[in-house]
């Protein structure tokens, strides 16, 4: 069993889909540290001020850095396991922060330094990046649907659909031509609903399971 990471846009359901691979494959999950997250709902609620005063995307960024090199450590010396996110994509997120102004060159100059060190750190276990990224790919619509049917009270404002919609469209193009760790295989999302559609379910369990047998077929391939 290769490690697996379960990638895409805020809403697509990776939190579901991770639990669905770790159960069918037999593996640990190492889900995104949302749930007692002190930034986040600050993250999302704060105005303008309050952010440039408290920097709070910067320190999410860094809090998300933390907790994610911890899960990455324990996730990469062993092969049964399953990443909710990666690390690697929170490197997007901090780049279109520093996009829209939130994140500052410095701030993102520091986490970049950051994370290469985190990353080094890497270099002795067996493995020092995922077999495989299942990329969860769906229409701005779908995203925003299943933001509203999650229910996260800090996700609901309207102000937060721009913010939505620009991590949104760029995140395909950055995983296409930008994202080398690993294999991707693409699931789409607006036609896959694995929690509401047990068959969906199954068709996604076996095209993970095709993809890893057919990269166990072809050692070459990275």
């Amino acid at each position: 069993m290769a490690v697996i990471v379960v990638g895409g846009m805020i809403g697509l359901g990776k939190t579901s889909v991770a639990a669905l691979l770790g159960k069918a494959l037999g593996s640990e999950v190492f889900y995104e540290s949302v749930e007692g997250n002190p930034i986040l709902p600050l993250f999302y609620t704060a105005t303008p001020e309050e952010i440039e005063r408290h920097r709070y995307p910067f320190l999410l960024q860094l809090y998300f850095l933390d907790t994610r090199f911890k899960a990455i450590k324990k996730a990469l010396v062993h092969k049964h396991n399953v990443l909710d996110r990666s690390i690697y994509e929170d490197w997007y997120f901090a780049k279109v922060n520093r996009e829209l102004g939130r994140i500052s060159d410095l701030e993102f100059s520091v986490y970049e330094n950051l994370a290469a060190n985190m990353m080094e750190e890497l270099a002795e276990p067996p493995k020092k990046a995922p077999d495989l990224m299942v990329y969860l790919k769906g229409s701005f619509e779908t995203v925003l649907e299943r933001i509203g049917m999650r229910g996260r009270d800090f996700e609901q404002d309207p102000a937060l659909v721009d913010y939505y919609r620009k991590l949104w469209s760029g995140y395909d193009e950055w995983v296409m031509n930008h994202y080398h760790a690993s294999e991707v295989l693409i699931v789409d999302m607006d036609r896959t609903d694995v929690v509401g559609r047990e068959a969906d379910a199954e068709r996604l369990v076996s095209e993970v399971q095709a993809k890893l047998a057919q990269m166990h077929a072809e050692p070459s391939v990275c």
